[in-house]
This record gives C-alpha cells, structure tokens and sequence, in this order.
C-alpha cells in the first residue's frame, strides 16, 4: 500500500511518500508560517503528484492553524482519490523519532505551545502515551517530565531547566511516520489542539 504521510501542525512542513515500509521520497522544511502555499505544491512536487491507497496526517497539537490546514488537505485528496484517510498525533511522531536513536528508552516530548507554555507527553520504551497530554508553563513542565531523555522543539530548554538529562532538538518529521506504533494510528481524524483556543466568543448580554 502506497501511503502519503503529512505533518504540518508546527513551524515545520513535511510530506512523504511511502510504498509499504519503504519510503519512497520526502519533503521537509522549517516555515514558521507559509504552510496553506506550501503544503499542496511540495505534494505535487513528489512522486506520481503524490497519489497513494492511503493519506495519514497529524492530528496535532500545535498551531491551530497548521492542524486544520493539513487535516483539510488530508481531506480533500482523500475525496478526490477515494482512498482512506488516518490521523496521528505530532507528539507520538517525535516520540518515535527520538526512540530511533535510543532504542528502547522512554522519552519526554517538550514542543512549543503557544503564550508561553510548551506541550509535554510521556511516552513509554515501545512508543505509546505513559499520560495525558498537557500545556504547562515551563516550571510545572519539569515537574512533569518523567523520562531522562527529552526531545522536541523545547527539548534543550527543558533539560537546562531541569538541569540533567539528555536532549534531541527536532521538529516532527513526515518522512519517519513509518516509526509509528500502528496502535497510534486511528481512523478518527480530529483536530487535537491540545489547549484552548486563543479567539473567545463575545460574551452575551
């Protein structure tokens, strides 16, 4: 099964084309901002524009903006080549990414929230969820780290603040989705922003 992977919920934007386990070709850049004009074209830009049997896209957390951009891509191409569409969490993704290099060692992903807080999840020597997902500011996201290893976005600042421990700085990375535990992956393509919006409703008289 051909499988076209996307994860743009974070400063970075990446697509990669799978043909099974193996990965065919990958794309990945740090934007910042710039992903709805990006996103399409470095898909078109891989082999066959892309196509494949299957879509699987981050879910989030991260931007707001970034995680409905990819779903919504993930979306459309699964209606215009009628193929399924799967979900996974960007944590998970970074997760599986570190465990790459430390094999069998659980890990703690540190990632830019937003407002001053970072996103921290545990997750277990085979790669899935030691716990909830949290937005903390930076104090209380010591205090709930639990691995010696830290990777993500804030791994380095986390560490430093903790003062002891490893660290891998990395953006979540669509060419590694195949270093995804299958029990990660769902059917249930949600948005997962993982704190509250910033915009608030007008409050009612």
């Amino acid at each position: 099964m051909r499988t076209l992977a996307i994860d743009c919920a974070t400063e970075a934007c990446s697509v990669a084309l799978f043909d099974g386990d193996g990965l065919v070709a990958g794309k990945h850049v740090v934007l910042g901002r710039g992903h709805a004009e990006r996103l399409i074209p470095m898909i078109a830009d891989l082999p066959q524009r892309g196509e494949a049997e299957r879509i699987a896209v981050s879910i989030g957390p991260g931007s707001f903006t970034g995680v409905r951009i990819g779903i919504a891509a993930a979306r459309a191409l699964g209606v215009a080549w009628k193929v399924p569409v799967v979900g996974f969490p960007t944590l998970a993704l970074v997760a599986a990414m570190a465990q790459r290099e430390h094999l069998g060692q659980p890990v703690t992903v540190s990632m830019t929230a937003g407002h001053g807080q970072w996103f921290i999840q545990n997750f277990d020597a085979a790669g899935l969820p030691a716990d909830e997902l949290a937005s903390l500011s930076p104090d209380k996201a010591v205090g709930a780290a639990s691995s010696s290893l830290i990777a993500g976005t804030q791994a380095e600042a986390l560490r430093d603040l903790r003062g002891s421990g490893e660290f891998l700085n990395m953006h979540p990375d669509a060419s590694q989705f195949d270093l995804l535990p299958a029990a990660i992956i769902s059917d249930e393509v949600r948005p997962l922003y993982g704190r509250a919006p910033d915009a608030k409703l007008p409050t009612q008289k």
